[in-house]
């Protein structure tokens, strides 16, 4: 018998690479889209902002360790890392 195509387990395993691609595609525009419209959003504002509480040091090493699982996963570039960690330790 002479198979032709890849085989249900070559399907399954195509079909479950661009379903996480796919998802991980959407998840970073729709970063991106909030993040230009929270710049949008402050550029508008007529008054300023009240300054955020400062950060407990175990919320920011959270934080830290959340940004660094992000860009383990490849969510985050190394320069989107870079930025995001310079901004929470200047907090």
């Amino acid at each position: 018998m002479n198979r032709r195509g890849p085989g249900l387990l070559g399907v399954a395993a195509r079909t479950a690479v661009v379903a996480g691609t796919a998802s991980a595609v959407s998840g970073r525009v729709q970063q991106c889209q909030q993040a230009k419209s929270g710049e949008r959003d402050a550029g508008q504002a007529a008054e300023p902002q009240q300054q955020a509480p400062e950060p407990s040091p175990d919320d920011l090493i959270g934080q830290l360790e959340r940004l660094g699982a992000l860009k383990k996963q490849g969510i985050l570039t190394d320069a989107e890392f870079a930025t995001q960690k310079n901004r929470l330790l200047a907090e």
